[in-house]
């Protein structure tokens, strides 16, 4: 479903190979949308691997080809959002992310991983619940499993009624502005690794 995506990275590695050991974000739209990591976290060095419409499952089926050549120093996944657009429960989504994980330790055993959690859209406010359960079992199997961190992004969007706030999101009212961005990089920023 996504070979487009992935031959496309995998020919511009051959043109300019992205350095080894770099803090790797992989996932869905918000990722591919991240222009400013590189201005976010000054003196880190980061990689985008991220591709529209990517589920959890999505990672790992190509982890072979868009995250193992890297040897990345750390990883952060975004995803999850599609899965439950999709009609998955956030139960399923959860054993998506734990087959996620189990990869990657499979492949670098002392890795750090976080997950950066589901926020609150406008256009997906029906699904706010269920993304709250996947964010529940996420951030309680990574208290319980060393290496694994939770980016908890619940409540970054909304304001103090509990509403999400038009202007951290573009037009389609689902993608982050730069102001949300903003506010994505500050919550994920604490869990870079220290130097």
């Amino acid at each position: 479903k996504w070979e487009k995506a992935v031959a496309a990275f995998e020919e511009a590695d051959k043109t300019s190979p992205p350095p080894k050991g770099a803090v790797l974000f992989v996932g869905s739209s918000t990722i591919v949308r991240w222009k400013t990591l590189a201005t976010d976290f000054p003196g880190v060095t980061t990689l985008n691997r991220g591709f529209g419409g990517n589920q959890i499952k999505d990672s790992t089926h190509y982890a072979e080809r868009m995250i193992f050549p890297y040897e990345p120093s750390m990883i952060f996944l975004r995803a999850g959002g599609n899965d439950i657009s999709a009609g998955w429960p956030a139960a399923d989504v959860f054993e998506d992310y734990k087959k996620f994980v189990a990869k990657m330790r499979a492949k670098f055993p002392g890795i750090p991983i976080a997950y950066l959690g589901l926020c609150p859209t406008i256009k997906r406010w029906e699904q706010v619940a269920e993304g709250n359960k996947l964010n529940a079992l996420i951030a309680a199997y990574c208290k319980e499993n060393a290496g694994l961190s939770y980016v908890d992004c619940s409540k970054m969007t909304l304001d103090a009624e509990g509403k999400p706030r038009p202007e951290l999101f573009v037009s389609d009212m689902l993608h982050h502005s730069p102001e949300g961005y903003k506010l994505l990089a500050e919550a994920a920023r604490p869990y870079l690794p220290k130097k």
